[in-house]
């Protein structure tokens, strides 16, 4: 129940995820180097700290328009510059890495932050690293449920033995170093379905949904198949934590917002849909639509920025919030606007809010 307890006096976790995509700017069409986007993603994470945010997150995709193939790396370099930040995979791609190596990379990660390490894992949603890493799309769930298995053994036991399809056994194997923490806390990146929601909830690890428009009521059946799973299994209901992350955007004015954000947003889907070999463009119409005061998109003024994620809490009674602000080639600049924003005018109320 101490962590429980803790949520009431501090509310819900606000923080930043990035996925460190490198797109060109929509107004000037120039593209800046993966060596600038890293430098920008750790500026970023210590102005985060600095400001007070409780969590940095940083995904992996293994393609030439992103920045970031090894989150420890880059974790372990922002751990250097912050203090207090908790820093996450988002999300580690568990059905292509070996879960040893993983194990140990971020065990070395919580010794090199103080024990501030953390792991969201998840299926992916682009398959480029299956080929690269010589791995079977088809084994896509089965690599998944395995890796995950061996990655709460590891995590649980300075020593295990373990046999499994995909690889090579282990016979007393000493897994090393050991993290700061007692464990690595793990969370399971959930896109919608509820075959997700249910194992996260039977394995006892935190879920973390990515809600990225419509209506955020959609997703309430698979936060109760989590927590019904997770109960079922025998872990107690305080021990089940809900994560939300989305995209989002503040400034000044709603409008503001929209306006400033909408070019940019436009970019990135026109290049994530090129990349997963789908068509076509966002229309100011369409967005419009998302960015309604009712939906998940996370864009507008601090205001409506923090009404829609108290109102996601009433849904969901979710531990923790983390956005992503820096997609579609918008300028550091800007990142740094959120940043502030986020951090001085969104999450005190939404901390004051949860903690009642």
């Amino acid at each position: 129940m101490q962590d429980d307890v803790g949520i009431k006096k501090s509310g819900v976790e606000i923080g930043l995820y990035t996925l460190g995509d490198i797109g060109p700017n929509p107004h000037t069409g120039k593209t800046i180097s993966a060596q600038q986007r890293v430098k920008e993603i750790i500026e970023a994470a210590k102005l985060a700290d600095e400001a007070g945010l409780e969590v940095f997150g940083v995904g992996e995709h293994h393609r030439l328009d992103y920045a970031v193939s090894a989150p420890p790396v880059v974790l372990a370099a922002i751990a250097q510059v912050t203090k207090q930040i908790k820093l996450t995979s988002a999300t580690t791609v568990l059905s292509t890495v070996d879960p040893v190596r993983l194990f140990e990379d971020f065990a070395t990660l919580d010794l090199l932050s103080d024990g501030r390490a953390e792991i969201i894992a998840g299926r992916g949603a682009f398959v480029e690293s299956f080929p690269l890493f010589g791995y079977d799309t088809s084994d896509y769930d089965a690599l998944f449920s395995e890796n995950m298995d061996l990655f709460m053994q590891l995590n649980e036991a300075e020593s295990i033995s373990w046999t499994g399809r995909f690889r090579s056994a282990l016979r007393q194997a000493e897994i090393a170093p050991r993290p700061v923490q007692s464990q690595l806390p793990i969370w399971v990146g959930v896109g919608g379905t509820p075959e997700s929601a249910a194992r996260a909830g039977r394995l006892g690890v935190g879920m973390a949904i990515a809600i990225l428009g419509g209506d955020p009521v959609r997703f309430m059946p698979l936060v109760d198949i989590y927590r019904k799973a997770g109960i079922e299994a025998g872990h107690a209901l305080e021990d089940l934590k809900v994560s939300v992350t989305g995209h989002g955007y503040i400034s000044k004015t709603t409008q503001q917002a929209k306006d400033e954000f909408y070019p940019y947003y436009s970019n990135y889907w026109s290049y994530v849909n090129r990349q997963r070999g789908m068509g076509g463009s966002m229309s100011r119409t369409d967005f419009e639509h998302m960015a309604g005061p009712d939906t998940a998109l996370f864009v507008g003024s601090p205001q409506q920025v923090t009404e829609k994620i108290l109102r996601q809490h009433e849904l969901f009674g979710h531990r923790r919030f983390i956005a992503q602000i820096d997609i579609g080639g918008i300028p550091f600049k800007k990142v740094i606007e959120g940043i502030e924003l986020l951090a001085t005018e969104v999450a005190p109320i939404v901390r004051r809010e949860t903690s009642k």
